[in-house]
């Protein structure tokens, strides 16, 4: 007898994975209740690579085995998250390698805004513009969620195997993923 029941594909390795969800954050010594950072909706779902998502190792752990429809609900701890802020990446550096003919407009360099950076190796990475120091600006180069618990509340929308392309380029293609 055949089973005609659907295969539900479970999260797993190598597997694209699309999710709703709302992250709230909260810090650890505050008595504060959790405060909305971002919603990732039907219209905007995030997508990445089970496996290979950059994201923190405990946020795939706790997704792992969920399918298709399953809600989530859980609290990733700082050490779980993106751990305590690195003193050793707030760094100063002169504003004459910030130049309009590098892409820099004088208002993006005021204080609370996020540069957009590329490392030595041409990755992207980014930057907040902690205090403004004359000829130089102290910037922070932790990540933006240092320090803080994240409290993810979301859905599974989507289980699929990723094609040999997205795994070797290591993120998802296609509508909600990376075009070429």
């Amino acid at each position: 007898m055949l089973d005609t029941k659907e295969y539900t594909m479970e999260i797993s390795q190598n597997k694209v994975v699309g999710l709703t969800y709302e992250l709230k954050v909260s810090k650890e010594e505050e008595e504060s209740a959790p405060f909305s950072v971002e919603v990732r909706d039907n219209e905007d779902p995030f997508y990445f690579i089970y496996g290979n998502s950059g994201l923190p190792e405990k946020f795939e752990t706790l997704l792992a085995n969920k399918q298709q429809g399953d809600t989530f609900q859980f609290i990733l701890e700082v050490d779980e998250a993106y751990g305590p802020a690195d003193d050793e990446l707030i760094v100063d550096i002169e504003k004459a390698q910030l130049t309009e003919e590098r892409g820099f407009k004088p208002e993006m360099l005021q204080e609370g805004n996020f540069l957009p950076l590329v490392d030595e190796d041409g990755y992207p990475m980014q930057a907040k513009v902690l205090k403004d120091l004359g000829d130089q600006l102290l910037l922070d180069f932790n990540h933006p969620l240092v320090s803080f618990k994240l409290h993810f509340d979301g859905e599974v929308l989507e289980v699929r195997e990723a094609t040999a392309e997205e795994i070797a380029h290591g993120h998802v293609h296609g509508v909600n993923g990376h075009q070429h």
